[in-house]
């Protein structure tokens, strides 16, 4: 995906950088693999609003993903790359020998009319899902398992992927998008390549109602506040409000928010 500037005609296209969509190849969804996706608007059962800062936007039907590829050694025929409102990456969706329809994250560089398969013993070759303990040392990686057929985890979102870099007994070492190493057990599916769309994290809004299409209402900084309704409001003037804080008081910035005793912190190496 490339990212395009439009020629500011209105001020709110000034400053926009949109997607481009040259790599959409099908326009509507495969109507067997969606189902409805009902808003909440931030309200409960009873109508009182749980959560602030949610309400409109557009209308969305829901693509079923497939996150553990379980149809092992049938060969899936690219169909068509289309686009997922309910996430930023593009997804493909898949024919099976067999007669199956299904969607997957789609990896970058994958192409309509391509053939991919996962199993144990094939190929790993971009959008392959394979076992973790049959992948070469060095292969970037996306929609990786934490544990065995639980589906995938890590690496879902757009332009993001992991790096296979070591092996030894049942785990192997993975370099985390952030930055992290971690174990993770050999058994665990992993796809090939990295997730498409990369460029999202180029776009501008430019406006705030493209933020309300999204789904966003607009949010009151804690500071504009008055003391009863915010720790970081009141004061004369234009107060900066002191340390900055959650709603409910908690820092929002320094403070570790990871339990100490978690199981995974074993597997955790640290960063590199």
């Amino acid at each position: 995906m490339a990212i395009k500037k439009i020629r500011p005609v209105t001020p709110g296209q000034r400053f926009r950088l949109a997607p481009v969509f040259a790599d959409i190849t099908k326009g509507t969804p495969e109507k067997s693999l969606t189902v409805s996706n009902k808003k909440t608007g931030g309200r409960n059962n009873s109508g009182k609003m749980t959560m602030r800062y949610m309400g409109g936007g557009h209308k969305r039907k829901l693509r079923i993903i497939d996150f553990k590829r379980p149809k092992h050694n049938i060969p899936a025929t690219v169909k068509a790359i289309e686009y997922d409102p309910n996430r930023t990456a593009r997804i493909a969706l898949l024919y099976y020998k067999d007669g199956a329809k299904s969607y997957i994250l789609a990896p970058e560089g994958l192409q309509v009319g391509q053939v991919i398969m996962s199993g144990d013993d094939i190929a790993p070759e971009v959008g392959n899902a394979l076992p973790l303990s049959k992948i070469p040392l060095g292969t970037i990686l996306h929609n990786i398992e934490l544990r065995p057929g639980a589906g995938a985890a890590i690496a879902r979102s757009a332009g993001s992927y992991a790096q296979l870099l070591a092996r030894e007994g049942k785990y192997v070492t993975l370099k985390m998008p952030s930055g992290e190493m971690r174990l993770v057990l050999a058994a665990c599916y992993a796809t090939v390549g990295s997730v498409s769309n990369a460029d999202h994290m180029n776009v501008t809004l430019s406006k705030a109602g493209r933020n309300r299409w999204l789904g966003k209402r607009p949010r009151t900084r804690g500071v504009a506040m008055n003391p009863v309704d915010h720790p970081m409001g009141g004061g004369e003037g234009r107060a900066s409000g002191g340390h900055p804080r959650s709603r409910t008081g908690k820092l929002a910035k320094g403070k570790k928010t990871r339990h100490p005793k978690k199981y995974s912190n074993r597997l955790i190496i640290g960063k590199k």
